[in-house]
């Protein structure tokens, strides 16, 4: 057994195509991360990933739709999104292919 905390890796992200990583792979990426409020994502999109977000706690924005605990979003590959905490909350993310450089700020 080893143990981690996600203060360990980069904004949350434990497992992907990068490092630090828990588990280095090509096939999907996973994330948690805890948001303050007004803290979020500028609009972006990616070009071949898949991209699922769960709200885990808190309350957030993400294309003028309001978001709460339990809430699911799956962006397709070309679907833009941003993203803002508006209650502080977490979310977990899921993203498939792992794919470095695959997102693009509009």
């Amino acid at each position: 057994m080893n143990k981690h905390n996600l203060t360990q890796f980069t904004k949350g992200w434990i497992v992907g195509d990068f490092t630090p990583s828990i588990l280095r792979t090509k096939d999907f990426e996973f994330m948690v991360r805890y948001y303050r409020a007004g803290e979020g994502e500028s609009s972006h999109t990616h070009k071949i990933a898949d991209e699922i977000t769960v709200i885990v706690t808190g309350v957030f924005r993400m294309n003028n739709d309001i978001l709460e605990k339990g809430d699911i979003i799956h962006l397709s590959p070309g679907d833009s999104s941003d993203f803002e905490c508006i209650e502080d909350g977490s979310t977990a993310v899921i993203k498939t292919p792992s794919i470095i450089g695959d997102k693009y700020i509009i």
